[in-house]
């Protein structure tokens, strides 16, 4: 949520980052709006303070002209702090519309983006980062796409899942299953190594979590939702990550939380046809490696460029062409001040693949969370940072299409050891 301190400060900046998401002129009054309701939420606790106040004196004078037996001076005042009791509650009751017509509001504003975001309305207009820069594979017309391949050699079942679940809920068997496992393990190896702390969190979240990071209400219609038990199934494992830090005040300005999770993730996405979303391109549930920095203002953007360095290792060492794209206003996330996606290009289907998102938050969620640091006696928000290290679905459909042969699907190096020394899918 951005702070209303930010907002006063520099509302034509608020305003103009607005524009770079593309918001209308009248969708960006409501940021006069929000100012023009906590002005009147403060003259309402100002009044309800002075109140309070008077209420207090009258209240130890009463006491008083009792002790001295001015009975009638002491009622005259009784009735006058019980006058002011009922003016307090009046008032309160209308500061609480006031104030839940204002945090709704808030919640309705997304992050402000950096300066470095460019304007752009959608994916079209997204900034090619980091190009490959070497020659993209190219198969040959025998080449398959990873659903086709998946049938040859028995790795992964989308009609089963559809018989079990529903579509886009793959089922994963035999060398398919270990694949993933070889991958989910090597990201951990991997994450531990550059220092992340290895956490397995709950599957499913309230409400309360749900929105610290975000995802309530921008994504409601996105999660899937317990309705018996009020609890949602997770859409990546930041939510669950970042809220181990919900309600924390960190002791000190000298911080770098690093942690790392694998889950599955669900996410209800608006269905549609065509290969583009065929095989494992869109499901609704994946397995994720996530990895998650709560960090000090001012160091959470050179931290960002090490998570974006360590998803390229990753792609690097799965020997998997890729591309960083910056996101421009219209595709970035609610929550976002600035993302970098990477996509791995699948040579079957001659076409490029997101398999992560890499952001900073600056303040948004830990405003939300209420995750502070103490600067001696002074709390400051901290910054919090995520990126998927990585997703594995569309990964996987990468490997299978680039790396099919003649002797089958070879097996990136870094993996061997994790499929048993194998080096090909046979």
């Amino acid at each position: 949520m951005v702070e209303i301190s930010v907002i006063r400060q520099d509302v034509e900046r608020v305003k103009e980052g607005l524009r770079v998401r593309n918001w209308s002129e009248e969708q960006i009054q409501m940021v006069d709006q929000v100012l023009e309701l906590d002005d009147k939420r403060k003259q309402f606790q100002g009044k309800i303070d002075g109140l309070k106040e008077e209420s207090n004196k009258y209240s130890k004078e009463i006491g008083q002209l009792f002790k001295t037996g001015k009975q009638d001076e002491a009622s005259a005042l009784k009735q006058k702090v019980a006058d002011f009791k009922e003016e307090i509650k009046t008032l309160e009751e209308e500061s609480k519309i006031v104030v839940e017509t204002l945090g709704n509001l808030m919640y309705s504003i997304p992050n402000i983006p950096n300066p470095l975001v460019p304007k752009g309305a959608t994916e079209e207009d997204n900034e090619v980062f980091k190009a490959w820069e070497e020659a993209l594979p190219e198969l040959g017309e025998d080449a398959k796409p990873h659903w086709e391949l998946a049938k040859d050699y028995n790795l992964f079942d989308m009609e089963l899942g559809v018989k079990i679940t529903g579509a886009g809920f793959p089922l994963y068997r035999g060398q398919g299953a270990k694949l993933q496992r070889a991958l989910i393990n090597f990201f951990l190896d991997r994450a531990e190594a550059a220092g992340y702390e290895e956490v397995i969190p709950p599957h499913l979240v309230n409400e309360d979590s749900a929105r610290g990071t975000g995802q309530l209400p921008d994504k409601e219609g996105q999660m899937y939702y317990a309705e018996k038990d009020d609890l949602y199934l997770i859409p990546t494992a930041e939510v669950p990550v970042t809220n181990i830090f919900r309600n924390e005040i960190l002791p000190d300005t000298d911080f770098s939380h690093k942690l790392c999770g694998y889950t599955p993730c669900f996410r209800r996405e608006a269905g549609s046809y065509g290969a583009h979303v065929r095989g494992l391109n869109r499901v609704h549930q994946f397995d994720k490696v996530e990895i998650v920095r709560v960090e000090h203002p001012d160091r959470s953007y050179a931290a960002l460029e090490e998570m974006i360095d360590h998803v390229a290792s990753l792609l690097k060492d799965l020997g998997l062409p890729y591309r960083i794209l910056r996101l421009c206003g219209g595709d970035l996330g609610f929550t976002s001040a600035i993302t970098y996606d990477f996509e791995v290009y699948s040579a079957a289907q001659k076409r490029w693949l997101e398999v992560s998102s890499v952001s900073n938050f600056e303040t948004y969620q830990s405003n939300r969370l209420k995750l502070r640091y103490k600067d001696g006696k002074v709390k400051h928000l901290a910054h919090t940072l995520n990126g998927s290290a990585l997703a594995l679905a569309r990964v996987v459909a990468a490997l299978l299409e680039n790396n099919q042969g003649a002797d089958g699907i070879e097996i990136p190096e870094v993996l061997r050891p994790y499929m048993g020394g194998k080096t090909h899918i046979a």
